[in-house]
């Protein structure tokens, strides 16, 4: 009796072993099979308002084998409209190749009188022995309206005429509802104004809903300005909204120094060893007055240049004045053109400058000189010639 129930358990341990092996293989080949194909999407959950249709882009991912995948939605709330699209066109089935992720799109309606709410429902994929499933949550609710702002934390800038204001705008959508905007600048004639973002030149830019852009708007003097205050409004318009924004340009007068002679020619003329005046005019047409003028010379080795006034207070916008150099070439000097360079350098600004060329003659002094040695040498050879001649 021990023996037969010896017997009876070791053939069901055989038995047992033999099973073992076949249903790890059955599930083994059940996990390998809903592996083989998966459904994708980037946003499975989503807020959208009441009314609005919204499409999913779905991926399924390739399969061991060639096969066709149905496609199908559970859990479709009341109402509720679900197409699939390929291409353009309703489908529903999809071919799915190895190696190769097949695209598609799920578009979802709402009923009219839809309440603001959670819904949740599940897309399904059927292949030839695989299966794959994707949950979808949606969040409807009443979608802010649609709105623009342009804020600034310097809306004033100040500089010089010749300044490029540069001021950092953040353009903000805060509605629900993605913008295409376009931006407008309306300033002074006298200014250019140009939007940036991202180091780009742009007129118009798209703007994500709830999100916000920063730009750089630049304005710059097409030329000459006077001092004062120049407003910029900007425009910014997204469908049927818009924003605006003062900005301020605070343009701070300048000097602008000329130095030339009163006839407008840089040239003059010098006497060798002689102190020769050279008359030169500073004018000033900035928009500021200039202060504490200095004024100095390059000159050729040797030479000696002064000033009778080496110093001037101020100079006003528009205004100019006088002012004598006395250039003095050396004695020995070399009769010809000569480059002289005079500079009026303005506290606190930039020193401006103007090269003369200076042409240096000999004194008429050795002139008559030469002259008069010339007349007794004619003399001498007369008299020699008279004396000479009548023997």
């Amino acid at each position: 009796m021990k023996s037969t129930r010896s017997v009876s358990l070791i053939a069901l341990l055989a038995v047992l072993a033999l099973a073992w092996p076949a249903r790890a293989w059955a599930d083994s080949g059940t996990t390998s099979g809903s592996a083989q194909l998966a459904l994708i999407t980037t946003y499975p959950s989503r807020v959208v308002g009441i009314g609005e249709a919204v499409t999913f882009n779905l991926k399924l991912e390739p399969a061991d084998t060639l096969q066709t995948v149905r496609l199908e939605v559970n859990d479709l709330p009341e109402g509720w409209t679900a197409t699939f699209r390929g291409d353009g066109q309703i489908v529903r089935a999809v071919e799915v190749e190895p190696g190769t992720p097949a695209t598609v799109e799920l578009r979802l309606e709402q009923p009219a009188g839809v309440q603001s709410g959670d819904y949740h429902l599940t897309v399904l994929a059927k292949g030839a022995g695989a299966r794959a499933e994707l949950s979808i949550d949606l969040t409807v609710k009443d979608k802010l309206p649609p709105r623009l702002s342009l804020s600034a934390q310097l809306p004033t800038l100040k500089g010089t005429p010749d300044t490029t204001f540069r001021y950092s705008v953040t353009l903000k959508n805060d509605g629900d509802e993605d913008l295409d905007v376009s931006l407008v600048a309306d300033a002074s004639a006298s200014f250019l104004v140009t939007f940036k973002a991202n180091s780009q030149e742009v007129t118009s830019l798209p703007v994500a809903a709830n999100k916000s852009q920063v730009l750089s708007v630049e304005a710059k003097a097409l030329g000459a300005v006077a001092s004062g205050t120049y407003p910029l409004a900007i425009h910014a318009q997204g469908g049927e909204v818009q924003a605006d924004l003062s900005l301020q340009a605070e343009v701070a007068g300048q000097p602008e120094l000329t130095v030339t002679a009163p006839d407008g020619r840089l040239s003059a003329q010098a006497t060798v060893g002689q102190d020769s005046p050279l008359k030169l005019i500073l004018q000033n047409t900035g928009s500021a007055p200039a202060y504490s003028l200095s004024l100095n010379s390059s000159e050729p080795s040797g030479w000696t240049v002064t000033f009778d006034t080496p110093q001037i207070d101020q100079i006003g916008p528009g205004q100019q004045v006088a002012v004598t150099a006395h250039v003095k070439p050396p004695e020995k000097a070399v009769a010809g053109d000569y480059v002289l360079t005079f500079r009026a350098q303005p506290a606190g600004g930039a020193a401006q400058s103007a090269e003369f060329r200076i042409t240096v003659v000999t004194s008429t002094w050795w002139g008559l000189v030469g002259i008069a040695l010339i007349a007794v040498a004619v003399g001498v050879v007369g008299l020699a010639v008279v004396r000479f001649g009548r023997r």
